[in-house]
């Protein structure tokens, strides 16, 4: 794809002027199946990259990005692996449910975070949503899973999501890849095989959802930005359950920073390089590793880090990320990396490019530092 660029102009900000976003995503726009069920190579989706100073935005191919990243820029991608984290699920007076689990680790007190779900209807589709006042969870719910696994609430944790002690004939990882499929929302057109969910980079399982900024990698451009001295570095991070339905602000998730990584990114910090997070997951894990002298550390346990542009990063000089909706709280995190003139300027030029959302879809570049 030949690149074009755009410069941000005064009257391209088309927002309330406060902290919310207003713009609206068609239905059309949604990625309905991945790559390369649209006859795409997973590098072949869109990417639009936005630049500071000036502030300008191109629009590309994924598999520019060795072009457009410089030698002895870092790339720190998660490694984290997808489950299959959706359980078909038995109510007490027989009515079936679907149960989202929200990441593979129990949180410090042994419980894992749930969300219930009304099974698809006859035509098939994704589970629905179950507005609180129609779910059916409250304390003490014993749910039957397969093969003799049990759910039983304990607390709510938000209105969408509670608390549940789980037991599972045999490890749940395994227990999740025999009996689970994955989370699936009603803009992906069927279910697709847990594969379609992994990233070349996926070692570690641990997450209910996709790390899905870095889908369109392969091996062959992996190779490519090694070949060019383009960094890359790992950090785990396991997401939990999305709220699409709810837009709730982001609760703890269990990361790890390696001391190997901590370390990369403090030498390319400074050596003139760029540190460039794939994905929001990598971002809250970096910025969840900074020490009191504001410099990386290793890292490991659970956070509940929400980067805001109040608080900003101190780690970050870039992001790579998908596209979210306006009332999503990850585009306060993206405003803190790139601040909000660049932000306004990619989306109004991706709504306009007809660019695609969502987990399948096309992706955002935003370095807003020279280089």
């Amino acid at each position: 794809m030949t690149p074009t660029t755009l410069l941000a102009q005064d009257d391209d900000c088309d927002h309330d002027g406060g902290s919310g976003f207003d713009f609206t995503v068609p239905p059309e726009l949604s990625a309905h199946a991945p790559a390369e069920a649209r006859g795409l190579t997973r590098d072949g989706v869109r990417m639009l990259v936005g630049h500071g100073d000036p502030v300008r935005a191109e629009h590309r191919s994924f598999a520019d990005l060795p072009n457009v990243l410089a030698p002895g820029d870092l790339l720190v991608v998660n490694n984290s692996a997808t489950l299959p984290a959706a359980l078909p699920a038995t109510l007490p007076d027989g009515r079936p449910v679907v149960l989202h689990l929200s990441g593979a680790h129990p949180d410090p007190r042994g419980a894992h975070l749930v969300e219930l779900r009304r099974p698809a209807g006859a035509a098939g589709g994704a589970a629905e949503y179950l507005a609180p006042a129609d779910s059916p969870a409250e304390p003490g719910l014993r749910l039957r899973l397969p093969a003799g696994g049990e759910a039983v609430l304990t607390a709510p944790y938000t209105a969408r999501l509670w608390h549940a002690r789980l037991t599972t004939p045999g490890p749940l990882t395994g227990y999740l890849a025999r009996y689970g499929k994955a989370i699936r929302y009603g803009y992906v057109d069927r279910d697709w095989p847990i594969s379609a969910y992994q990233t070349v980079f996926a070692a570690e399982p641990g997450s209910s959802e996709m790390p899905s900024a870095a889908r369109p990698f392969t091996p062959q451009l992996v190779s490519a930005l090694v070949a060019r001295g383009i960094l890359i570095a790992p950090i785990t991070l396991h997401t939990g359950v999305a709220s699409p339905e709810a837009h709730e602000a982001p609760y703890a998730e269990w990361f790890r920073v390696p001391a190997a990584t901590a370390r990369l990114v403090e030498h390319v910090r400074g050596s003139g390089g760029r540190v460039v997070a794939v994905g929001t997951t990598a971002v809250r894990a970096l910025e969840s590793a900074v020490g009191p002298d504001g410099r990386a550390r290793a890292a490991e346990g659970w956070t509940d880090l929400v980067i805001t542009p109040e608080r900003g990063v101190r780690l970050v000089d870039g992001l790579l990320t998908g596209w979210h909706e306006p009332e999503a709280s990850h585009l306060l995190m993206l405003e803190a990396v790139a601040g909000r003139p660049l932000l306004d300027l990619c989306y109004a030029q991706a709504l306009a490019g007809r660019y695609l959302w969502h987990e399948f879809g096309d992706v955002n570049l935003l370095l807003p530092g020279a280089r």
